[in-house]
């Protein structure tokens, strides 16, 4: 009877131990599972990390690089087959004159490794590259790293003219603005078409008006210890008297680029008669794609249509004793920096109106040149009689209007001295500005990179 139990009881501690052994393995299987999922949620959440840190990387570099494009500038008259390397020189020495060392690109445009974090082995490199198939898109490569884990993203730049500030203005000079008279300088379209910009850094009185002020644009002056002289009423932009000034006057603004136009270009349209001091002046009153040799000094008695360009030598002292009309250009090769009123001029007596170029196909080649009516540099220009219609650009070394003008002004009017733009009467000046050319003739110098964020795309590797 005892031996029985005895042996029920071993049979029961047996059955126990193998319960409880496989509860064991049980558990310890459980514990090692659960220890691998922790393993690989640790795995994982590092990878996402680095995902993140990765791509955040190369968003940064994009971001960097996208500041050294945006004010990069080559020339216009680079060939499209060197704008990659034109590039690549340009944004080298835009680095190295700005003391930025961390950031390298070499000649082939690769750019080497930039660290941004070297605890979490955070960096990006890049590349840029012109499009194989376009040769105007200028592509950006950018490779964000942390630790193994790699993310690329790419963007596109339209390599495309430059279009300088100056001719968001309707008006622009560096002298001081005077009007001695009652003034209306007015938009057909949008108030800023008859925006203004006075630098005046010579003169503590920026704009002078001796009558009534009717402006449609914001007068923005550069000097700021300037102010403006205002006799009499007062509108601008809508507004009247002391808050027509105090919100439409706008003091110590940046001043634009005035740009010097490239009056080289216009040389070879000048096919037609060169005239010198044995011209006789009295003997045609149409001057087709003509040239004034220097020194000539010519003096037109007559009423004058010039069609196409007209060509002008520097030093010059150019006399229109009576009516021109303008078809086509007035280009003169004078220099902004030395410019001198005694040597290098253009006086128009009479009336004055300009229009586009004649249908002919001696006219063909010009053609292209087109929103400026007046480029010349160094040379100073006045206007003695009724100046009615203008059809792009002047941009000239001091200008005055002495006569009415009651004009429909398709351009810039810009002044490049430091002497006063002077418009003496009763004045009308009406800006139609919105369809004017971007890039008025003459004043192409330049390709910039236009970011296309269109172009953005992410690319894991």
């Amino acid at each position: 009877m005892l031996s029985r139990r005895k042996g029920a009881s071993r049979r029961h501690r047996a059955s126990v131990l193998v319960v409880s052994m496989i509860f064991i393995l049980i558990f310890s299987a459980l514990a090692v599972s659960m220890a691998a999922m922790t393993d690989a949620n640790v795995q994982l959440a590092s990878n996402h990390h680095n995902i993140k840190a990765a791509l955040a990387s190369a968003q940064s570099g994009q971001e960097v690089i996208r500041y050294w494009l945006s004010d990069l500038l080559i020339s216009s008259s680079t060939p499209i087959s060197q704008y990659l390397s034109a590039i690549i020189t340009t944004l080298q020495n835009n680095l190295s004159d700005t003391g930025i060392s961390n950031i390298t690109v070499q000649n082939d445009g690769s750019i080497s490794t930039v660290m941004l974090d070297a605890t979490e082995g955070c960096c990006f490199d890049g590349q840029i590259l012109i499009d194989a198939n376009d040769p105007t898109i200028l592509r950006c490569r950018v490779t964000g790293h942390s630790n193994t884990t790699s993310r690329t993203i790419t963007v596109e730049y339209s390599i495309s003219p430059y279009e300088f500030p100056i001719f968001n203005y309707g008006l622009a000079t560096k002298g001081p603005l005077n009007f001695p008279g009652n003034p209306r300088v007015t938009a057909v379209n949008s108030a800023w078409e008859a925006d203004m910009f006075v630098e005046s850094s010579g003169n503590t009185t920026a704009v002078y008006v001796g009558g009534n002020t009717n402006f449609d644009g914001e007068v923005n002056i550069g000097n700021t210890l300037a102010s403006v002289d205002f006799v009499g009423d007062v509108q601008i932009a809508g507004d009247s008297g002391q808050t027509a000034i105090d919100n439409h006057v706008h003091i110590g603004m940046d001043s634009p680029e005035f740009p010097t136009p490239d009056t080289d270009r216009f040389i070879p349209y000048a096919t037609g008669n060169v005239i010198n001091s044995s011209t006789d002046l009295s003997a045609d009153n149409i001057l087709v794609n003509c040239k004034i040799a220097a020194g000539t000094n010519p003096v037109f008695p007559k009423s004058v249509t010039i069609q196409g360009i007209l060509l002008i030598e520097s030093p010059n002292k150019v006399t229109f004793s009576n009516n021109v009309a303008l078809e086509g250009i007035i280009v003169a090769d004078g220099d902004v920096v030395n410019s001198d009123p005694a040597s290098r001029s253009i006086d128009i007596m009479g009336n004055f109106s300009s229009g586009p170029y004649p249908s002919g196909s001696e006219f063909d080649g010009i053609r292209q040149e087109e929103g400026s009516s007046i480029v010349a540099p160094g040379f100073y220009t006045s206007f003695g009689g009724n100046f009615s219609t203008l059809e792009g650009v002047v941009a000239v070394s001091g200008v005055q209007f002495t006569g009415n003008m009651d004009a429909q002004i398709k351009g810039t009017i810009i002044n490049y001295s430091n002497s006063s733009t002077l418009v003496e009467g009763n004045v009308t000046m009406n800006f139609d500005r919105v369809n004017s050319t971007k890039i008025p003739a003459g004043f192409d110098l330049y390709r910039e990179l236009d970011y296309n964020p269109s172009t953005y795309s992410e690319v894991s590797l």
